[in-house]
This record gives C-alpha cells, structure tokens and sequence, in this order.
C-alpha cells in the first residue's frame, strides 16, 4: 500500500475511536461517526488499527449483481461521467453500490485507481460498514441517508487521508436500490460534493424512471411553470386508463405523501381535477408547455403537462422528423465536423464527448459545454449541430462577452422598426429567430446579465419570442447549445447567475479538454497548417517539438494564430523556430537566440513581417495588473501581431478574421492602448 494512504499517528487514531465509543469522548464528532464507530467496535468486532480487507466478489458473482441492476447502472453511467467532469479533480473517485455495498461502476482516474486498490476499493469489492468499517458508501446504507465521513472520520486508521460523501438512490417504487459516492483526497469541507451528489442521484432516479416506464404516460408538474422540466419538477408515470403507476421523490414531497404507494393504484382525477384525456388535449394545444391544474381539494393550484410514452411516441416523432426532411430543400452533404478543431479526431476524451453530446442532443436535451478559453467550444459546438437531426436548419452563434450589455437584448430578441434611437429603418432579426429551425449556440453565457437571464429564460419556457418595441410574439423552435470557461454552479452560489436558467441550460454539461489535455495535437497541428498554408507544409523537428510541448494557455485558438503567423513568415518554405517567435520566449536562453539575419530574408515579399523572423519582437513585459495568465498570454499575441501589421487594426482585424470593433473591445480588455508603440 502507498504511503500517500497511511495516517500520520495511527496509534492516536485507534485511542481517539477507542476512547469515544468507550469512554464517551466525543467532543467534536458528529453523532453519524460516533455511532457508527459504535457499531463497527461492539456489533462488527472492528479494530481500527488493523487491515481493511473488503471482500471481492468472484467474476460470476459480479456478474449476476451487474445484471440484475442493469437498469439502475445504465442510468447512472453518463450521470456519473458528467459528475467527475464537474469535479475536475484527478484524485477523486464517483462510485455506485448496490444496496448492499458491492461496488458496481466506477469513474476515476488510472492514477487513483492503482493507489486505491490495495485497500480494496475496486469494482466488485464490499464496502457496507462490517467489511470496511465507517466509510461513505457504507454508512450511508446503514442510515439510508446523506453522509459526509472527513478522514478522521473514518474506523480504519488506513482510510483516514481519504474523504467520502454518498447520497441513496431509490427506485421508482422508492427503494433504496444503491448509494452513489464521492471519495476523493481532499480535506475541505463536502457540503458541496453532497449537493451535487443529491442532484445526480435525482437525475439518475428520473431516468430510471424514464427507462421502467417507456409504456406509461409520463406527467411533469411544478408549482412554479418555469421549474417543469427541471430537476425540481414532480414526475409521474400513469397508464392508459390514467392510474398512477411511479413517482418520483420530488413529486412525493409537493403532493405530501410519504411514500409512492401512497399514489400509486390511484386514477388521476383522485389527484389533480383532471383527467389523462383532458391533460393530453390541454397540452397538445399549449405546444406540450405546463397548463394550470389544481388539486382535488382546490387548495393548490400546479403547472403540469403530459405526453404519449416514450414507446409510442419515438415512432411518431421519427416519421415526422423524415417527412419535414423530405419537404426541406436538400443542402449539400457536410461533413461531420468541418473544421480541423473537430475533423477526423483520435483523442478518445474528445471522441467521447462528442458521441455523448449528439445522442443527448438528438433527444432534444440541452447541452452546457465547459472549457477554457480558445478550447474550441463553438467548434464543437458547430460540429454537434452538423451531426443532429436539426442539421439542415442555421448555426447561430451569439458571444454573450463580446456584446455590449446595451445591446444584447437587441441581438437576442431583435426589434421592430425605429424601437430605440439608432436602430435600423426596417427593424432585425433576433438571434433567437434566426435560430428557429436550428441550433443556438450561447457562448459565454455566464457573462449574461441577470436581467437579461430572466428574459431568457421565459423564452426557454414558452417557446416565444417578443421583439423590442412591439407585442408581437414569434413561437421558436430551436436546439440549445451553451457555452461558458467559467463554473456557473460556482456564479449560482454567489448570485451571479439564474439557477432556474442554469438548469435549463445544463441537461447535460460536457467538459471540452484542453490542447494540452489532448492526445491528437500533432495531427492537429498538421491539418490548421494545411487549412493555412492551402496545401500541406513540412514541419521542422525543432520547431514541431515546441509546439507539442508548448503548455498552450489559449488552447486552440492561440495555435492557430500562431500557425497563421508562421505560415506567413515561411512563405512555402518549412516551417521552422525562427517562424514562431511568440513561442520561443518559453525556450532555454540559447535556443531561443534569433536567427541570423540574411539579405534573402530582408528582399523577401514578406519583408513588412520579416522583422519578427529577424528577432525584432518586442521584449515579454509584466503583465497590466488584473489579467489571469491566458489574457497575459494573448495580450502578448496581440502586441506582437499589432507590431506584425504596423499597428493597423483594420490588417490585424482581418488577420484574426473579427470585426473592428469585436478586436477594439479585446484591445481595451487586454489593457492595450491603440496609440501604444513598441
């Protein structure tokens, strides 16, 4: 075993449990611990300074258990995958168990993997209480609800650098048919951890749901309209004949009940003052958006709306979606991802995610993409759009961060004609109008303003669209795409974003790895080489060296500029260091030396550039207080390419293929005064 996992004092960890169940110390332990420390020393006969040895099941065992929740595991593998993405961590674990502790799936790290094994904690290993004392998964099960256990509050001194949170997992009958779990090596404080935990076990019970009832009616309801559809809404499952046959723990709690047999066998109307045939009439002629419906005492009133089931309704759905296909005029073939970001990809992260986000988005799931700046969201964004069903409709793409806040409103929902002063004489287009038929992409979202947030999400709900200036409302029917480097979870928290809109927006959240997270950059670089170049361009071994073992702050974009830059210097010749001098700085003194200047160099066409190939790049300077390392970086870039073009915005404008004004807002971001000169 490492000894990243061993207790700094194992002879005090034992004393502390021994003394706390014995002697009554428990000053400062949370009352879960202590009684579970109790059950592990007097029922299990645990010492906490031996061994943990969970039991591992034989494969055939495995197998059976695997089979036999084959549902409850399908449900929760993406769930699990977007969890530890969000979690961004690589000494952290997500875990199910069955309801008797067996570990059944597991996502974390190769890392973590090898340094958890030897203390048992692999697929098909028991981890309840008795085998593997005080523990998340274990004590979970035995309380049947939410636990934290922080490192010393673990039984075995050997688990005591570890820190576990894990939440239940019911099925639709509301048994507790596995725990999901948190274990990570961090020491802060888990109230975090155990909301999201909360959130994904509710995602996967939903869908557990979805999948044991593809038969049934499924019916969504809230108290609040724009809580449909979200993972606050009440769920219930009903038959035919309109009887209730599952519900979900939110639709539980609003109805006041304390258990699904508690609805379960009753018709509708008992509920609701509704019946399934009314509800389906009332939700076709609403658009499948919530109409009011109130208990049957009259005392509450709830938005709900009902479709076919699933089983029924996919058919129907496909022979539609073919039919509207065949009345559309045919577009060219596209590939499926044009763009050398997203063509012909080999990195398995970025292969998966994008197989992920066009099953989710095909279902018409709304995708949230994470990623550093320059990661190449919108590409991915572009290339999801080109793989959906909505292919042959527009890609409108909207840069929440790169609009002013005046004018985003305008850029989103349009106007009508002389609505504010300046506006066009024939009024615009929206985005969201454009998009009708589409996707719309959001990119940055979390720099929406809160106001504006609100607006958005109204459109979201009802589907409608209301221009500037007038009363008028356009139904839309688009796919929703956003995109953000930022944690929106994190700007929820802090009041800065809508979490009713965040959970509009994040069906699902995909994580888009970084340039020097992927595996694929050499063909990568040789294909933006061949878009820039318009012909394939031979690479020199020091000058591909760097650029693979560069960090790249601004990921693909950043890449790109430079390959642009270097391709221009090269002129059709091979591309070598002197060719990227924004990159040579990262070099050991000697080998970033510039080249010597040549009379070939100086009579060159591209003599107005040459001056960067011949090392008269200005010299890295500390960076305007206020910017992160990635804005110091392009800051940099953009010194350098302003310096290329003489300092003549329009050229460098042109250069970066961006409007004037997109690259004077950048320049003013960046802290880059126009009139500066190096």
């Amino acid at each position: 075993m490492t000894q990243g996992l061993l207790a700094a004092s194992a002879a005090e960890h034992g004393q502390r449990v021994l003394g706390a169940v014995l002697g009554g110390l428990r000053t400062g332990l949370h009352e879960q611990v202590a009684q579970s420390w109790t059950r592990c020393l007097n029922e299990y006969r645990l010492d906490p300074d031996s061994e943990p040895h969970p039991p591992v099941l034989d494969g055939h065992a495995l197998a059976l258990r695997r089979r036999r929740l084959s549902d409850v595991i399908e449900a929760a593998r993406l769930e699990m995958s977007t969890l530890y993405q969000q979690l961004a961590d690589n000494e952290t674990a997500v875990v199910l168990t069955d309801g008797e502790g067996v570990i059944l799936h597991l996502v974390t790290s190769p890392e973590f993997t090898t340094e958890l094994e030897p203390v048992g904690f692999t697929v098909g290993a028991i981890w309840n209480e008795a085998c593997a004392g005080t523990n998340g998964m274990g004590t979970c099960l035995a309380l049947a609800e939410p636990v934290s256990v922080r490192r010393e509050d673990h039984f075995f001194t050997r688990l005591t650098t570890l820190t576990c949170s894990a939440v239940p997992v019911h099925d639709p009958e509301g048994r507790m048919v596995a725990v999901l779990d948190v274990t990570s090596r961090s020491a802060l404080q888990q109230q975090h951890v155990l909301v999201l935990l909360g959130m994904t076990a509710r995602m996967i019970e939903n869908r557990l749901m979805e999948q044991r009832f593809r038969d049934a009616h499924p019916l969504h309801f809230h108290t609040r309209p724009e809580l449909v559809h979200t993972l606050h809404e009440g769920r219930l499952a009903l038959d035919a004949e309109g009887v209730i046959r599952a519900a979900n723990r939110s639709a539980l709690f609003q109805l006041g009940v304390e258990s699904p047999q508690a609805l379960c066998g009753r018709r509708l109307e008992e509920v609701f003052q509704a019946t399934l045939d009314d509800l389906l009439e009332r939700s076709r002629a609403a658009s499948f958006h919530p109409v009011p419906v109130y208990r049957v005492n009259g005392a509450h009133r709830f938005f709900a709306v009902t479709r076919l089931p699933a089983a029924e309704a996919q058919p129907a759905r496909a022979a539609t979606a073919q039919a509207a296909l065949a009345a559309r005029p045919v577009k060219p073939a596209v590939p499926a991802a044009s763009s050398a970001a997203t063509a012909g990809l080999s990195d398995a992260q970025l292969v998966q995610q994008l197989a992920t986000g066009s099953r989710v988005l095909a279902r018409g799931t709304p995708l949230l993409l994470r990623g550093e700046t320059g990661a190449g969201k919108e590409v991915f964004a572009r290339a999801l759009h080109e793989r959906s069903p909505r292919a042959t409709g527009a890609f409108v793409a909207v840069n929440c961060a790169s609009i002013p806040e005046s004018l985003i409103e305008s850029e989103l929902f349009g106007y009508r004609a002389g609505a504010f002063t300046g506006a066009q004489r024939t009024g615009r287009r929206g985005k969201i109008l454009q998009a009708d038929g589409g996707t719309l992409f959001l990119d940055e979202i979390g720099d929406m303003p809160l106001e504006l947030q609100a607006r958005l999400l109204r459109v979201l709900d009802e589907r409608r669209v209301t221009p500037l200036g007038t009363e008028d409302t356009h139904p839309v029917d688009f796919q929703l795409v956003s995109a953000s480097h930022r944690n929106l979870l994190e700007l929820v928290a802090q009041g800065r974003f809508r979490e009713d809109l965040y959970y509009r927006l994040a069906g699902i959240e995909l994580q888009i790895p970084a340039l020097r997270e992927r595996t694929d950059r050499r063909e990568l670089i040789q294909r933006i080489l061949q878009e820039e170049n318009g012909a394939p361009l031979a690479l020199r071994p020091e000058a591909e060296q760097l650029l693979m073992t560069h960090r790249w702050p601004g990921n693909v974009r950043q890449l790109r500029h430079v390959l642009r830059a270097a391709v221009a210097l090269a002129d059709g010749a091979s591309v070598g260091l002197e060719h990227l001098p924004s990159l040579r700085a990262s070099l050991p003194a000697p080998a970033a030396a510039a080249p010597a200047f040549s009379p070939q160099a100086a009579a060159a066409p591209v003599a107005p550039v040459s001056v960067l190939a011949a090392g008269m790049v200005p010299a890295e300077t500390p960076p305007p207080a206020g910017l992160n390392l990635i804005q110091s970086h392009e800051r940099q870039v953009l010194l350098q390419l302003l310096e290329q073009h003489r300092w003549n915005v329009s050229n460098v404008a042109k250069a970066l293929d961006v409007s004037r004004n997109t690259l004077y807002r950048k320049l003013h971001k960046l802290q880059i005064a126009v009139s500066q000169r190096a």
